[in-house]
């Protein structure tokens, strides 16, 4: 697959990285010096790829094409808790809030992603309709007959003989 070049480049700094790290020199030094922003469970995902990968810079490609990942697991944990805070608010506002307070722009269909993971989001569809008060009394059903119960329904046994099938539709095949 065809990579960028600042994609090479940088899973090339990040091989550097591993390497310097093994042998002991301290994460954050290779952090600033690198262009790098690793903790340490991220240093051993990415040791345990490159491993993998047979100790190559071509293992630990990420694969985004540059890209950086804007939403990480603070922008995410504090998506999570205003939802379960505030159950009324709607991804769009979200994404406000959370522009204003990280800076980063995150689309409402991606918090809706993210939220839906968690079984956050709101039922789908459009919510039931209320009834007005003064439908709820008209709605009711009579309990008592009414006289022209049958109207809509001509043809039926009461037009013809009693068979139910009217004048029309008599066999004519014999007794």
């Amino acid at each position: 697959m065809n990579y960028p070049k600042a994609v090479l480049e940088k899973a090339q700094r990040l091989e550097q990285l591993l390497l310097r790290a093994a042998n002991g020199e301290p994460l954050d030094k290779l952090n600033k010096e690198l262009g790098f922003d690793l903790d340490e469970e991220e240093l051993t995902r990415q040791q345990l790829k490159y491993e993998k990968g047979g100790r190559t810079w071509k293992a630990v490609i990420d694969g985004r094409h540059g890209h950086s990942h804007t939403v990480h697991s603070g922008v995410r944990e504090y998506l999570y808790a205003r939802k379960e805070e505030e159950d009324s608010l709607r991804a769009p506002a979200l994404a406000k809030e959370v522009e204003e307070k990280f800076g980063i722009e995150v689309s409402a269909g991606h918090i809706n992603y993210l939220l839906r993971k968690r079984r956050l989001t709101a039922p789908v569809g459009r919510p039931p309709k209320e009834p007005e008060p003064d439908e709820e009394a008209s709605s009711e059903t009579p309990n008592e007959p009414v006289d022209n119960a049958g109207l809509f329904f001509p043809g039926g046994s009461a037009g013809g003989d009693e068979s139910g099938r009217g004048d029309r539709e008599r066999d004519t095949r014999g007794p």
